[in-house]
């Protein structure tokens, strides 16, 4: 079985290392806000050229403890796409938010031109969602929000490395949210998050909202370091076995990246003459291939042939979110028909470094074999 993802030929590889960080990290005798976190975070700002930033305990947290930062309350509404992961959503209504969905373009990513129907005076932020590992249009998008003075949020769990104009996503908006879910480009062995941040300000107050708003940075808070909430926060911590992890991982994310690129070509340069629509790649976008996602208005028989090949595939996402019991009322009268569209004919074909060539040359047949039996 070709396995859509697996993280056991990751470790075995670099299993020996791994486990001897670990022990020295345990052997140091600190769980939570030690050295490692210390270690990781300056690491991980560093290389993606922001000034501040702070590691914490999921993608979803980052989220959620950026709108916080920005007081987003009850009754706000917050600007995102159709076509993303459900923590997007469940992270505005969890601030007290509401969502407004916006349809997306052929590229599966937010359309910045249907933007601006969807701004109210409620409305206060745009989550904008670099998805698959692309980033979205953000010179058209930071033009919207600056003319109606929007803040905006980038969620970069599936883009990490990803570029718009030479610039890394996750450093246009007033934060940048990272997920290190074991299956993201850098993943953890269980969960962690990032929130990148270029304001000072910002940066204080989203430190103090993830250890229950005590104050750990501004020496001159009387209450700096002592068990005293300053504000209401949320218990999220990265912890420091994950984070020696992450920080071994970071060192390889660049080659990482590069394969997963190669894997890529492989696919398009095989699967160009056929009957699949590959995943378009935007003028001025570094696409870093977190997925491969095609389309196919046969998706299901491609499917189903490639299990029984013994090949995984993965829709991401088969519901558009619109379309959910717990989120149909906030529809309105927005038209997201492409979301609709996109969602029955979308999957994705197994991406991840440790794929072998052998491998994807084998999936390409198999899938060009399905398409020749059935005629597509």
């Amino acid at each position: 079985m070709i396995k859509f993802w697996s993280y056991k030929k990751e470790y075995i590889k670099h299993k020996k290392q791994l486990l001897k960080n670990i022990d020295k990290t345990i052997s140091k005798g600190n769980i939570f806000f030690g050295d490692e976190l210390k270690k990781f975070e300056k690491n991980f700002i560093k290389k993606y050229k922001s000034k501040f930033g702070i590691a914490i305990g999921s993608g979803t947290d980052a989220l959620l403890i950026s709108l916080l930062a920005l007081n987003i309350k009850k009754g706000d509404e917050i600007i995102t796409s159709a076509n993303t992961a459900i923590p997007t959503i469940s992270a505005i209504i969890n601030s007290g938010a509401n969502p407004r969905l916006v349809d997306i373009g052929d590229d599966y990513l937010i359309d910045y031109k249907k933007i601006e129907k969807s701004i109210n005076k409620k409305t206060k932020a745009i989550i904008v969602v670099h998805l698959y590992g692309q980033s979205c249009n953000m010179e058209k998008i930071i033009k919207i929000a600056n003319k109606y003075k929007l803040k905006i949020i980038e969620d970069c769990a599936q883009a990490q490395g990803a570029k718009f104009k030479n610039k890394y996503v996750g450093t246009f908006g007033s934060f940048g949210c990272f997920s290190f879910y074991p299956t993201k480009i850098l993943g953890a062995y269980g969960d962690g998050g990032f929130i990148l941040t270029n304001n000072y300000n910002y940066y204080k107050r989203i430190k103090r909202i993830r250890f229950y708003g005590i104050e750990t940075l501004d020496r001159k808070n009387k209450y700096f370091n002592k068990y005293y909430s300053n504000e209401n926060g949320l218990n999220s911590r990265l912890d420091e076995i994950q984070c020696s992890i992450l920080n071994f991982k970071l060192k390889y994310v660049d080659k990482f990246i590069k394969r997963r690129i190669k894997i890529a070509n492989i696919y398009k340069q095989k699967l160009s003459n056929t009957s699949l629509i590959l995943p378009i790649l935007n003028k001025n976008s570094h696409h870093v291939f977190h997925l491969f996602t095609v389309y196919h208005s046969k998706k299901e028989i491609i499917e189903n042939y490639l299990k029984k090949k013994k090949v995984e595939t993965r829709v991401i996402y088969p519901y558009p979110i619109q379309t959910m019991k717990a989120y149909k009322k906030f529809k309105r009268n927005e038209k997201l028909n492409n979301s609709l569209i996109k969602s029955k004919g979308i999957f994705s074909l197994p991406l991840y470094p440790e794929l072998t060539e052998k491998e994807v040359n084998n999936i390409c047949k198999k899938i060009k074999d399905c398409l020749r039996i059935y005629k597509f």
